[in-house]
């Protein structure tokens, strides 16, 4: 004889309502997307492009020339050099765009040592953490190059 479950087969309401109300969800956000990205300009105009007297545009009256200051950390492996690249890439094209309030650019490098993108990209190179001070996290690099390019940055204020 097989004992079963007494409500073997049976859900309970409140795991129906939870998983309808996150079926609903996931499909409001799907389309939500998709029309979205069929509307055509949608990317365009969260990036400042389109009509350009709209509440995304990057246009604000100041000198476009030196409003905003890009500064991205580096080491010196093959991946972050990709990333360099791609980011001074769209920094350049962004830069150009009417009304952008793009600055300049700085790759602050905390290998401590020079590598093969110093012709290629602004890049400051700053020293690593010293031997054990990340305690294994080696992100807290990232922190300390901005502190030393802080240092050393000589910034205009107004």
């Amino acid at each position: 004889m097989i004992v079963g479950r007494k409500n073997a087969g049976k859900a309970s309401p409140f795991l129906l309502i939870l998983i309808s109300v996150g079926c609903f969800f996931a499909t409001y956000n799907f389309l939500t997307m998709v029309g979205h990205s069929r509307s055509g300009d949608g990317s365009r105009k969260l990036l400042g492009g389109g009509d350009q007297g709209g509440a995304a545009s990057f246009g604000s009256g100041s000198d476009p020339s030196k409003r905003f200051h890009v500064a991205l950390t580096a080491t010196d492996a093959l991946y972050s050099q990709w990333q360099s690249r791609i980011m001074y890439y769209w920094y350049k094209q962004m830069r150009v765009r009417p009304g952008s309030d793009m600055g300049g650019f700085t790759r602050i490098l905390h290998s401590g040592k020079p590598d093969g993108l110093m012709d290629e990209i602004p890049t400051l190179v700053v020293d690593p953490l010293p031997e054990g001070a990340d305690r294994g996290y080696i992100v807290l690099n990232r922190p300390w190059a901005f502190v030393q390019w802080l240092q050393k940055a000589k910034i205009k204020e107004e």
